[in-house]
């Protein structure tokens, strides 16, 4: 136990020590992995975020059909009824209708506004639910085929822009972090490089009195690594900083806003496994940086 603890001393001694004499090279590393995993961790955000969004308009499965004017809902409850892809139907009456929609304007004068606009503007309406998405476009096309029904509305055309932006900033992100993740592994590779080359003096003495090549060059992928768990922790700091900014501006924002924000929080598990990732992937592209730049000295 306590040759493995010297052994793990002196080697947090010599990252550390390797750390010190990198210089300004050590803050180019550190910058680039810093800026590689914030983008990295907001994409992901915003990739979670859509998710959620596409779920809650999938898991609706409803369509509105609103009737003709002076036709009423109940005449073809019958025959929607009478569908087989319809799970669920549920009627509201244009009288229902006018009166929620009055409340929420704040009209206290109902007799007045029904006056002043001729009577009610609005008409019945049927919500149907149905009993999967695959079936949503048929089932639409059976409502709107029924004799008085005016117009047919539902989300799938919402949900496929959706789908096709949540796509295209797949792409966008995963270009990005390419790109970065390349970046990152050239500067943590000519860091290590330069470090090595630096300390080749030492490294020839350590080799004359015996020691492992493994032994000589862990530190330096240590410090690597270093590089992307300290990355990390300022990019997970900043993406707190960030989530806080824009939850105590939505708080601030009309009710409907704050409504949208509530209802797109991230889950516990989203939330304890964002910097758990982040910090693995900045471990890793640390790693892969060093273990190039050691794996050249080490052949030689």
């Amino acid at each position: 136990m306590l040759k493995v603890l010297t052994q793990m001393d002196y080697l947090l001694k010599e990252t550390f020590l390797g750390l010190r004499r990198g210089g300004w090279m050590n803050w180019a590393a550190l910058s680039t992995v810093t800026v590689l995993l914030f983008l990295f961790g907001m994409s992901l955000q915003t990739s979670w975020l859509m998710e959620n969004i596409l779920n809650q308009f999938g898991n609706q499965l409803e369509i509105s059909v609103y009737m003709e004017p002076n036709i009423s809902a109940d005449r073809i409850i019958p025959l929607v009824a009478k569908i087989p892809d319809v799970a669920e139907i549920k009627t509201i009456h244009k009288e229902q209708a006018w009166n929620s929609l009055v409340q929420e304007l704040g009209i206290s004068d109902l007799e007045g506004a029904t006056t002043q606009l001729n009577g009610n503007p609005l008409v019945d309406e049927i919500e149907v639910k149905a009993r999967n998405s695959d079936i949503m476009p048929s089932l639409a096309t059976k409502l709107a085929k029924l004799q008085g029904v005016d117009t047919v509305q539902y989300v799938d055309e919402a949900l496929k822009r959706l789908t096709q932006l949540n796509q295209g900033l797949h792409r966008v992100s995963l270009g990005i972090t390419l790109a970065l993740t390349l970046t990152a592994t050239a500067v943590i590779n000519t860091t290590i490089r330069l470090i090595v080359m630096a300390r080749r003096q030492e490294i020839e003495i350590m080799q004359l009195v015996g020691a492992t090549s493994a032994w000589i060059y862990l530190p330096f992928i240590f410090q690597g690594m270093a590089f992307g768990l300290s990355g990390g922790t300022i990019a997970w700091g900043f993406i707190s900083i960030f989530q806080q900014l824009v939850s105590n501006f939505a708080a601030q924002q009309p009710e409907f806003i704050q409504f949208l924000a509530n209802n797109l929080q991230f889950s516990l598990a989203q939330t304890l496994f964002l910097p758990v990732v982040i910090f693995s992937f900045g471990m890793f592209v640390g790693f892969m940086g060093s273990i190039f730049a050691v794996g050249r000295f080490a052949k030689s």
